[in-house]
Formats: C-alpha cells, structure tokens, sequence
C-alpha cells in the first residue's frame, strides 16, 4: 500500500467516486468521532458525513466524563457544534448501533463506517466478592455526578461510611477522590447534576484511600490532576515515606520520563510537609501503593454488603516497572461496624458489536491505522470501507486532544485508500447512506434526535441552568430529555 504525503492527501477533494457524494458515517458523537467528522469535511469537500450515537445528546465523555469542575475542558464543545451544523454534516442521536441498526446494514448505506463509539463497560478484577453491594466502578460514579441517564439510579452511599476506597491512581481515580473531598458548596456553581450534589452535600466520606498496584514513580495520574487534588484546602494528605524510595530502576525511569518526575516530585513534597496526624474532622486522602486487591470482604451485620478490602503486597519486577511481582504479605483494611464504599477505576472496556471483529484481550478492535482488519488473529486482510478510531482504535488512553491525532490518522487511510480506489464500488451505483438510514429507522419506528432536538435540550438546561446561577442544569433521565427534544 503506497504511503502518500498528508497534506497533500488531506486536502484532495473526493474524486474517485466523484459520480456520486461520498457517504461517510460516524458512530459515536465523542471526541474521536466528532474530529473524525471534522477531518472528513475538510479533507473531501463532496464528502456527506452523518454522525450516529446512542444517546439523544452529543459529545460524549466530554459531557458525561469530564468533571463538573473543569468547564475549560468543556469549551471544545463548541468546536464540535459547528462541525455538526455544517451543511454536510448531520447528527443523529437516539440511535443505537447493534439494535436500532445492524453494522453491517450502516456498511451496505455507507461508503465508508468509522466507529468510534468508546468504551461503555468496565474491566473486571476477578476476586472474590467483587459482585457486594457497595463496590461501583469509577465510570458508573462519573456518569452519575456528570447526569448520565444511564446512571441516574446508582444512588451510591454516601451516608454510612466515612470512608471511600478507590482502586487506581489515574485521571479518573483523582477526579472521583476529588470531587469526594472537595467541600460541595465549591461544586454548586458548576453544571454537576442536581441530584450528585444532594448527596454529597449529605455526605459523611471523610477518608479517601487512593490505592495503586505500582509505585509513585508509575503512577499513571497527569501532574495537573495531581495538583488539583493535593491543592484542596484543608486536606490531610498521607503518604507512606517507605513508599517513596527509590530502586535504581526507578531513578533510570525519572531521568527518561519528565512528566512521571513531576508527579513524584509532587507525591514527595505532599510526604515531607503534610503533619503527621490529621485535626478532629479533618478530610483526609491517603496514597496507597504497591498493594493489590485480593478479596472483597462481607459485613458480618449487613449481609451482601462490602466491609472491607485484602490486599497483597507487591513489588516491581526487574527493570520492568509497568509488571507487577506478588508476595506472600497481606494487608487488610477492614471496618467492624460501618460500611465502606469502593470505586473500581480499573479501566474502560469496550463493547463489540456482531459483525465487528474484536479483540477481547486487548479490548480493541483490530487494525492498521484505523484500517479495520478481518480478525485479531495477525491475519492483513482488510474489510473494505471499515475503519475506526478513538478508545475503540487504541485503547482507553490519552486525553480529549489525543484523539484529533487520532482522528487525522485514520482520516488519512480514508483518503489513501479513496484514492487507491480501494473504495470503489463494483457496480458504480451510489450508495443510499443519509436517506436510506432515515428510511430503514423510520420503518423501525426509531425516533430519531437530531441536532436542532439537541439544541432544545441545551437551551432548556442553560436556562433552568441560569436560575441556580449555574451554566446548566442537566436533564438526567431519558424521559426528560427525549420529552424535551420532542416538544
């Protein structure tokens, strides 16, 4: 496959099916799905692009995954916008691929299906008493405070315990820790749903456990986050400094790695001048490292409940930071007589849908920049006009930006491939895409949102928004929303 120049290839208008529009559809209305839209207009200006998502509103984690307290992250939400109010560009929410549409039903309406639709699952542990109530995954609990209408329900305790666990030290560990600690009347300006706020107003978590597998020196957090959390006022921090020492690995690592020197710098500054014990009422967030979950205990006065954690130690492995060796040492926390409440951040997992291969190890889909393979066996062959990006392309890493990186990637086997005429289809006829999508969905009475429904919904929540001196007041069940998109 020849390799061509990306600027010269980005700017190419569509030619080899110049008979006919290019149909291009998106499934997925985040990040990764939204630069793939974006990249797509401009690199093919005959090119239709509809985007397709599950839920009646766009945007994906950016609405539902970042924080309440970060609105700057949020800003981008207007670059996506103007993507979808582009003339050849259309959003289509309240479509659901796997049940509304079949893959390969949007494969034979397309030209070219780019999925980008995430991940919406979580990694598992596989320790006994995993399925307690009490334990919830960290995705769960940021869908619920970010008014996800998947996760209105989760009601998590806040009230019976003062004590939260979180098991993981990345992004999303901090964020859940934080906004855990953070007193909530700094929380009330921001758009966190109305009903997380109620909770943690009555909330009694005063202890945080962070707990890690690795060492400082891994920790998989960004320096940012790290501030963040050890910047909320009048917070204990505790860090054991036994933790802190450094093997000869570990020093090779921080020479080589700028951005994980920076967070230890920041774990090793929070040990030298935290005190040594908290004040009365004091809230305290406690860095766990080297210690892995082995078990979830039951409360003996609460049946099905979780009480408490064992733990084994564990060290590195050789010069391989990233493994993790056990030892026969093990470390319980555990509580008598209140609950506690865990929170899984583990990882995201994909979903596959049928007709898509996948590989379940690795929780990605196969592929060769963004090209869709035919099975995860290591086999080259191709499906033609599949293609993917995003957390489904790579895994659940990097932040909002990585995925225009992404999107440009896979954009860009697009058009090598359009090009090569790898795309072309044998008959010449033209391929059905928008209306045809419109006409199966109708047939199937699937109640399509499209982005001027979105823009009732972003109106109303603005407005109700104002009234709480807030930027928006989030509609967080699907019947809200789809009442108001319908109106």
């Amino acid at each position: 496959m020849a390799i061509f120049n990306s600027r010269t290839c980005l700017s190419r208008s569509f030619s080899t099916l110049s008979s006919q529009p290019l149909r291009v559809c998106v499934v997925g209305s985040g990040p990764a799905g939204f630069y793939t839209a974006e990249k797509m207009l401009k690199a093919h200006q005959g090119a239709q692009v509809d985007i397709i998502d599950r839920l009646p509103t766009p945007f994906g984690l950016v609405r539902s995954g970042v924080a309440p307290d970060h609105p700057e992250t949020k800003i981008v939400m207007n670059q996506f916008s103007r993507a979808a109010q582009h003339e050849r560009c259309s959003f289509f929410g309240n479509v659901t691929l796997g049940s509304s549409i079949s893959l390969t039903e949007l494969r034979e309406l397309y030209h070219v299906v780019v999925l980008s639709y995430g991940a919406e699952s979580d990694r598992v542990l596989g320790i006994p008493g995993e399925d307690l109530i009490g334990i919830h995954s960290a995705r769960e609990f940021v869908w619920w405070y970010n008014g996800h209408p998947d996760c209105k329900n989760l009601d998590p305790d806040l009230k019976n315990t003062d004590t939260a666990v979180i098991l993981g030290q990345g992004n999303v560990a901090l964020d859940v820790a934080r906004i855990l600690l953070r007193p909530p009347t700094e929380l009330t300006t921001t758009d966190i749903a109305s009903h997380a706020l109620a909770a943690l107003e009555e909330s009694s978590i005063r202890k945080v456990y962070l707990v890690g597998r690795r060492g400082p020196v891994q920790a998989a957090c960004t320096a940012k986050e790290l501030r963040e959390v050890l910047g909320i006022k009048d917070l204990y921090i505790r860090i054991q400094e036994a933790d802190l020492l450094k093997a000869p690995e570990d020093e090779e690592e921080l020479k080589n790695n700028r951005i994980q020197r920076r967070v230890y710098e920041l774990l090793s500054k929070a040990a030298a001048t935290a005190p040594s014990y908290p004040r009365s009422g004091q809230r305290e967030l406690h860095f766990v490292f080297f210690q892995k979950p082995d078990r979830f205990l039951e409360s003996d006065e609460r049946r099905g409940h979780v009480s408490g954690l064992q733990f084994e130690k564990t060290a590195l492995k050789g010069s391989d930071s990233s493994q993790c060796i056990e030892a026969a040492n093990f470390v319980s926390y555990t509580t008598l007589s209140t609950l506690l409440m865990v929170l899984k951040s583990i990882g995201y997992k994909s979903v596959p849908v049928d007709g898509l291969p996948f590989d379940h190890q690795k929780g990605v889909v196969p592929n060769i920049r963004g090209r869709v393979l035919h099975d995860a066996s290591g086999d080259p062959t191709l499906l033609e006009g599949l293609y993917v990006c995003g957390w489904l392309k790579r895994g659940p890493t990097g932040i909002i930006a990585t995925n225009l990186y992404c999107a440009e990637e896979t954009v860009l086997s697009i058009s090598e491939d359009l090009d090569q005429g790898v795309l072309a289809t044998k008959s010449g006829l033209p391929k059905p895409g928008r209306e045809g999508l419109l006409h199966l969905l109708d047939n199937r009475n699937v109640r399509v949102i499209p982005f001027s429904d979105w823009e009732k919904i972003d109106s109303t929540e603005r407005r109700l928004g104002s009234l709480k001196n807030k930027p928006r007041e989030k509609l967080a069940t699907w019947e809200e929303l789809l009442k108001v998109a319908m109106e």
